[in-house]
């Protein structure tokens, strides 16, 4: 930019060095590769998580009945947990209203209810807990299945946007009506897609590792 140029109050395009020194940082940073450090983190975990996922699918394909009873067993204890911090809660605070520590009180002996009884019977806990989670999963179908027709004229393609609603619809039917039979295949599915997600995970965190040796 010259002298007339700004005496005419032309715009001026060039850019400050301090800016620019700003933005050849960022740019160095966003193509530089990630500290080794950070990558041999990063492997680390998706190589934890991996493993994790790999073991629950396991366990939950060969022991179902018994993975289904830890699950019910941990959901007792978060119930028995939540009631008595309720209950404390309810008992020693002050700042309540007597109607509210009431509510607090009642709900929290109906938590710590329910936590004992679920321990007390753990198959039928499973078993129950199994059931919601499967009805959840075909109510849930039931209603995208809906929104989907009922929002097909603004779709793109209208007679896949109908067949997709149609389709889950159908399923979220099926679930409702036999239920126990769509609980094996769930628990079935469920196990096969940790067993998956648990492999990609280690194979990830393999080539992470070897990819930051390469290096």
């Amino acid at each position: 930019m010259t002298a007339g140029d700004e005496e005419n109050g032309a715009p001026s395009t060039e850019v400050p060095r301090g800016a620019q020194g700003m933005m050849a940082m960022f740019v160095s940073l966003d193509d530089a590769p990630p500290p080794p450090q950070v990558v041999k983190a990063m492997s680390g975990v998706v190589g934890f998580l991996g493993a994790v996922s790999l073991l629950l699918g396991l366990v939950l394909a060969i022991w179902p009945s018994a993975t289904l009873k830890v699950g019910a067993a941990l959901v007792a204890i978060n119930f028995l947990l939540s009631g008595v911090l309720r209950l404390v809660i309810g008992a020693l605070r002050t700042g309540y209203s007597g109607a509210m520590r009431a509510v607090m009180l009642i709900f929290g002996m109906l938590l710590v209810i329910g936590g004992v009884v679920m321990l007390r019977n753990l198959d039928s806990s499973a078993k129950v807990l199994l059931l919601i989670t499967v009805l959840m999963v075909g109510l849930g179908w039931i209603v995208e299945g809906v929104m989907a027709l009922v929002d097909s004229s603004n779709a793109r393609s209208r007679g896949w946007a109908i067949a997709a609603g149609a389709l889950s619809l159908l399923a979220g039917i099926v679930v409702l009506v036999i239920p126990g039979w769509t609980a094996v295949v769930f628990v079935a599915f469920t196990a096969f897609a940790l067993i998956l997600l648990g492999v990609a995970g280690l194979v990830r965190s393999f080539t992470m590792r070897r990819s930051l040796k390469a290096a």
